[in-house]
């Protein structure tokens, strides 16, 4: 029986075991919801080197991109390292951005999320990863920046707990799926 839940890939963009934007995911995605799924995937790649692109690219680059393809849309979790997005988080951007024209990424929903122990809560890496994501062809979700500041004091055991973001996210998860509904 085919599912009625919107399929959501997270990308947390931080390879850090404690990381906030994990927690942000894992917080969003233990929410019961009849109505999406959201599967928090890995960003642990290799450097982008289009030598090693094409049909036999990296076992854990061509993952990612089948991910990307099979979900409905993406929520993207960063944080900001030095008023920008981490190099892991472009790295996998880079390798998912491939082939140019015809990428998982083309057309892509995309609900961005920043989060941040400093009170601006990523605002400089979340206009980064807004123009990354426009040069490779995604759909971004429009509305109200999801920018969550001090996340450390949000954050319970690897999760995001603070209800008041809680709800502010989700709102961008219904905006999300209008997007993908079309």
């Amino acid at each position: 029986m085919p599912s009625d839940k919107t399929k959501l890939l997270g990308l947390p963009g931080s390879l850090r075991r404690e990381s906030y934007s994990r927690a942000v995911l894992e917080g969003l995605a233990a929410e019961d919801d009849d109505t999406v799924e959201l599967e928090i995937g890995h960003i642990d790649l290799p450097l982008y080197n289009a030598d090693l692109d094409g049909e036999d690219a990296p076992a854990p680059v061509q993952e990612l991109r089948q991910a990307i393809a099979a979900s409905d849309g993406l929520v993207i979790a960063t944080p900001e390292y030095n008023h920008g997005i981490p190099g892991v988080l472009k790295n996998a951007l880079d390798w998912a951005s491939r082939p140019r024209g015809s990428s998982s990424l083309m057309g892509k929903p995309v609900l961005v999320i920043s989060a941040s122990p400093a009170f601006t809560g990523g605002v400089r890496a979340q206009a980064q990863l807004n123009e990354t994501l426009h040069a490779a062809e995604c759909r971004l979700v429009g509305g109200p920046q999801i920018v969550i500041g001090n996340v450390g004091d949000k954050v319970r055991d690897g999760r995001l707990v603070d209800p008041a973001i809680l709800d502010f996210a989700r709102d961008g998860l219904k905006r999300l799926q209008a997007v993908i509904a079309g």
